[in-house]
């Protein structure tokens, strides 16, 4: 039987196929307007490939960054919100307060729902639970008039509240259906969300509403031409938080998957982490469109249960969408292979966050493309070989690479050569993704110079080393099938689900009894949906508390062992001890608030498979390139090696390992080996 694993880019569509003999992958562009073409595509060549059919594949793991897309270029459905009287505004209002205190041009992203689209309902569930004002049928059906007449394809609702007392909710939802028919997509904010703060809740509950009908239609259509073509395996979606789900609770909380892609990065990048023994790893995911940073500890991500999607203002923290759902904590930067060069109106030279996507694509593409990307500059200064670029799947045309960038970069600075103004292109995305390495790494309190660097993505090979050297860090890591290294990634991901419950409560007032009663039927609950392609003597449950000093904004979570009445009575020693840790000090005199517990049920890890059998072998020769160096100020030649040939050895640098998905530069000042499991270890040479 086949495992496949199909990761949708802005740029590339990445699919990798895994037997028993080893890993097979192909590297297609993406299709912008039906992505699930180059998805079946991709499975075809790689069946083809493998001499396999589609009766063949018991799974198919699937990965995209189509809801962030949607969310970012506004292609979701047409969506109305309820929401409490007097309170449509909470999304225009968000915090109430200025993310750049002394910015006098902030941009902020227009709410997702148009205010003639969000209405109120006279009802008021209280903060204990208790209802104060139950909603009117008459006022309902009026509100069902109005959205019919809008011809709205989604509903979202969210009232005051509903965290602790959904019952409004579902009875409008269930009347509402049953008017507008069961085309309109309803949900509700104590489903999607059920916690407090009512910005976020309500800003989360309209973006799933928003992606829903169009990630439903997408994830049908592929799913239903694969079964058409003899697939009758289990088909699993990734999840921002590193998981698994089903199709069914995918396309019922859409919204969790806004970061399923990038996460597969990551989850390759813990594996290999916990594969080679690297306590402190910084995983660097660089693809056609972004690139991601995240950072790892001891094999375990950094995560969130909050995320920021389509920020509207120069990538700050606080100007884009908050959603509440489970994620890792990823950096992304607009400085991937097909980020855009450009001179700025201050005649500085600029690249990135704009891209040229897969279509038109890089200049070198010839897909109609003329302006210089990252990719361009590669082939500029030697780095990568036009032949054999994706495994042969794109024939480049490499003399309009130059072209475009000395039209667009090199004569507008002045420089006499194309090759330094390439250098220049590939230097000043280098310093870009540094940068957000140093900045997200003081937000947390970490020293980069200890971590490892592992790369992965078309163009992590190609830029790891400059990057470490700016970083201060000694071992770069290059996995095998780094190229594909997100869609890698799913095939070791676990299937999982977690649910929230808000609590908001002091410790010392809190009912332990009635709390862990709550945390044993959400247990069942995740449990439940896990069990759908899972057997239960493979499940674990996880279960985390979020504490704060009541008043403070600051939360932190702290682990649970079973969620039993009894463990509640240590959290406030163990919350003070983690707040001196983390801050320096405690307060005195100040409660300590409990204010939710998420309860995740997982695939237990199972690393029996770990070992890399690849099916894909670079046909390099050994050889000789030039490639322009930038702290050289002139070329330097290269020793051409292909990885197979790395058995056993070491190479000091300079040199290039080519390979059908990515190319690995050793730089000067570098030595590079291959470990027991195929994987490139970079280190810095003695000084």
């Amino acid at each position: 039987m086949v495992r496949f694993a199909i990761d949708i880019g802005g740029t590339f569509t990445d699919v990798v196929a895994q037997t028993a003999e080893g890993m097979s992958s192909v590297k297609v562009l993406t299709s912008p307007s039906s992505p699930e073409v180059a998805a079946l595509d991709g499975v075809e060549r790689l069946l083809t490939r493998i001499s396999k059919t589609h009766a063949d594949i018991s799974h198919v793991v699937h990965g995209t960054t189509l809801a962030t897309n949607a969310l970012i270029e506004r292609r979701g459905a047409k969506t109305g919100f309820i929401t409490t009287a007097g309170f449509r505004d909470v999304l225009a209002m968000r915090y109430e307060k200025r993310f750049e205190q002394y910015a006098l041009d902030i941009a902020l992203p227009e709410p997702l729902v148009a205010r003639p689209l969000r209405l109120g309902l006279a009802e008021r569930v209280l903060a204990d639970g208790t209802v104060a004002l139950a909603p009117s049928d008459a006022e309902i059906d009026a509100v069902a008039g109005e959205l019919r007449r809008q011809s709205v394809e989604a509903v979202a609702i969210g009232f005051l509240h509903s965290y602790k007392n959904p019952d409004h909710e579902h009875y409008v939802a269930a009347r509402l259906q049953r008017l507008l028919g069961n085309d309109v997509t309803i949900c509700l904010s104590s489903d999607v969300a059920g916690e407090i703060r009512e910005y976020e809740r309500f800003s989360t509950v309209c973006a799933n509403a928003y992606v829903r009908p169009l990630m439903s239609r997408y994830v049908g259509k592929l799913q239903t031409q694969l079964q058409g073509k003899g697939f009758n395996g289990s088909f699993l979606m990734m999840l921002s938080d590193g998981a698994l789900t089903t199709v069914d609770q995918a396309t019922r909380f859409p919204i969790r998957l806004v970061e399923g892609g990038p996460a597969g990065g990551v989850a390759l990048a813990a594996h290999i982490a916990r594969e080679v023994g690297s306590d402190k790893t910084l995983s660097l995911d660089i693809g056609g469109t972004t690139a991601k940073i995240c950072f790892i500890e001891n094999g375990t991500p950094k995560t969130s249960r909050r995320f920021e999607v389509a920020r509207a203002w120069r990538d700050v923290k606080g100007s884009g969408l908050p959603v509440k759902v489970p994620t890792v904590e990823l950096v992304e930067i607009g400085a991937g292979g097909g980020s855009i060069a450009a001179i700025d109106g201050l005649g500085r030279l600029k690249v990135g966050p704009k891209s040229a996507g897969a279509e038109p694509g890089p200049a070198a593409y010839g897909q109609g493309g003329d302006e210089a990307t990252i990719t361009d500059a590669h082939l500029a200064v030697g780095n990568i070989d036009a032949d054999g670029f994706a495994g042969g799947i794109i024939e480049l045309e490499p003399h309009r690479a130059p072209k475009a960038i000395a039209r667009h970069v090199q004569k507008p600075l002045g420089l006499d050569a194309v090759e330094p103004a390439a250098a220049g292109i590939i230097e000043l995305a280098d310093e870009t993704m540094a940068n957000a390495a140093r900045v997200h790494g003081v937000e947390l309190g970490l020293d980069i110079s200890g971590f490892d660097l592992l790369v992965s993505g078309g163009g992590g090979g190609l830029h790891g080393a400059r990057i470490a050297d700016k970083l201060g860090i000694r071992r770069i890591i290059v996995p095998q099938n780094a190229g594909v290294g997100s869609a890698v990634g799913f095939l070791h991901s676990p299937v999982a689900f977690e649910s929230a419950l808000s609590v908001v409560q002091p410790l010392s007032e809190l009912d332990a009894e009635a709390l862990a009663k709550r945390i044993a039927a959400a247990q069942t609950y995740v449990k439940s949906i896990v069990a759908d392609v899972v057997a239960e003597d493979q499940i674990e449950t996880v279960i985390k508390a979020e504490l704060r000093y009541q008043g403070q904004g600051l939360d932190l979570t702290l682990p649970l062992r079973t969620g039993e009445a009894a463990e509640f009575g240590g959290l406030s020693e163990r919350f003070e001890d983690r707040y001196r840790a983390l801050i320096g000090f405690t307060l005195d005199n100040i409660a300590v608030e409990l204010v939710s517990v998420s309860v995740t049920a997982r695939q237990m890890r199972d690393e029996a498979n770990a070992t890399y059998r690849p099916v894909d072998g670079s046909s390099a020769p050994s050889a000789r390139r030039n490639i322009y160096d930038i702290t050289a100020r002139g070329s330097l030649s290269y020793n051409v090696v292909a990885r197979e040939g790395l058995n056993g050895q070491t190479y000091h640098g300079p040199v290039v390992i080519p390979e059908a998905q990515t190319t690995t530069l050793v730089r000067p000042g570098w030595s590079v080996t291959k470990s027991d499991h195929g994987h490139l270890v970079m280190e810095r040479d003695a000084s």
